[in-house]
């Protein structure tokens, strides 16, 4: 087994278990809402999500936002990571063929919507009022730092009490500093004191999850 596979299915397997509790305790305390993934490469944690939702019992839409060809080239220093290679094969393929590894992992076209484009160009568009507007879960899976702030900022206004916000590269780092999701989380939370993210769980080896909760400011 090559060591990308291996870490792929050692991670997959946090996911798995990770999906399953968040789904079950949004079922248990009432949260409404559908499940948002913003990284949706192959597929993979999207059918661990799709799966998980199914076994908790309730059914929720599920949204794949994703350029569908790569990671963008990047336009912050905070960007910078020796892991993260834009322009490399990982991501590429095009939205077809998202739909043809869920169709492979038996997810029905109509449970899901994919959006594909970078971020800055269809997150925007979809502005204050666009779906999805209520939301249980949302995975951020884009590595760079301009990619998250821009996930963050069209999750702003679709923040709720009890909503998960959970990350896949939080735990990423470079010889000089902290990198990507995480510094734009932290950067975020500062700009909006009338929000916390309570450490939740683990996802894997690189995740972490929070459950947002209002502060009343």
């Amino acid at each position: 087994m090559d060591p990308l596979t291996r870490a792929v299915e050692r991670q997959l397997a946090g996911c798995s278990a990770f999906y399953y509790d968040a789904f079950l305790n949004q079922n248990v305390n009432g949260i409404s809402g559908d499940y948002v993934e913003f990284g949706s490469w192959g597929a993979h944690t999207f059918r661990a999500a799709y799966e998980a939702m199914s076994i908790a019992g309730r059914p929720r839409h599920m949204w794949a936002f994703d350029s569908f060809q790569g990671l963008p080239e990047a336009v912050d220093e905070l960007d910078e990571h020796p892991g993260w290679l834009p322009g490399s094969d990982l991501g590429q393929g095009g939205v077809d063929k998202f739909h043809d590894a869920c169709a492979a992992h038996g997810i029905p076209r109509d449970a899901y919507t994919a959006v594909e484009g970078y971020y800055e160009q269809s997150l925007p568009a979809l502005g204050t009022g666009g779906e999805p507007r209520d939301i249980a879960i949302a995975y951020i899976d884009c590595n760079m730092y301009s990619s998250a702030v821009t996930c963050l900022e069209f999750l702003a206004p679709r923040l709720k009490h009890g909503m998960i916000v959970a990350y896949d590269d939080w735990f990423c780092w470079s010889p000089t500093s902290v990198s990507g999701e995480r510094v734009a989380t932290e950067r975020f939370l500062a700009a909006h004191p009338e929000w916390h993210f309570e450490r939740y769980k683990d996802v894997h080896r690189t995740g972490v999850s929070f459950v947002v909760e209002s502060t009343g400011r």
